[in-house]
């Protein structure tokens, strides 16, 4: 299914400071809606009025409410896959390999950029086709990657990442941080046990 908008009326990719300083401004705007007052309440008129700016900017800078939701996806997918990218665990122990994998996997799910991502392409599924599959599948690449630098087994890793993606959906459900150490460590624990029997 091809995704429905308007196209943004900025049709530039060159750098312009002050029209990108205020794009960053309305995505982290956006955001700070969806985590704090849920994905209905992001409204291009109330996105709009949080961030000091008129519909008309909005509209500039992504055409219409669902190109704004899909510009947050793409910070919230780049941010999470920068930071996945970014875990070096070259000269590491098995455990610590597995602590550093999954403390970097946790930060950048529980960020809240990648919040209001997940969010959003939940809360659109099936409205934006290609893109939001796109999405899905560079998340699912960086992760598999994240995930051999612990084993090469595939279960290993879709236990870690199946573990981390429920500690955040609880938190998205109940709208607060949690403290998950204790939990963490446990998965750390089972794993590092079972790959080295």
């Amino acid at each position: 299914m091809k995704a429905l908008g308007t196209p943004p009326t900025r049709q530039t990719q060159a750098p312009r400071k002050r029209g990108d300083d205020t794009r960053a401004l309305i995505i982290d705007e956006t955001v700070r809606c969806v985590v704090e007052e849920g994905f209905q309440a992001a409204t291009a008129k109330h996105v709009a009025e949080r961030a000091g700016v008129t519909w008309g900017v909005i509209q500039y800078h992504f055409g219409d409410r669902n190109g704004l939701l899909m510009a947050v996806v793409d910070e919230g997918v780049a941010g999470l896959l920068k930071s996945l990218g970014e875990a070096d665990v070259a000269d590491l122990e098995l455990r610590e390999r597995i602590e550093v994998v999954v403390d970097t996997a946790f930060r950048c799910y529980r960020s809240p950029t990648s919040l209001a991502a997940f969010e959003i392409l939940r809360a659109t599924r099936g409205t934006h086709g290609d893109s939001a599959t796109r999405h899905l599948l560079e998340i699912n690449t960086a992760i598999n990657q994240l995930g051999r630098l612990i084993s090469d087994d595939p279960g290993v890793a879709e236990v870690i990442w199946s573990s981390l993606r429920g500690m955040v959906l609880v938190e998205m459900i109940v709208n607060s941080h949690l403290e998950w150490h204790r939990e963490r460590q446990l998965l750390v624990d089972m794993v590092t046990r079972y790959l080295q029997d």
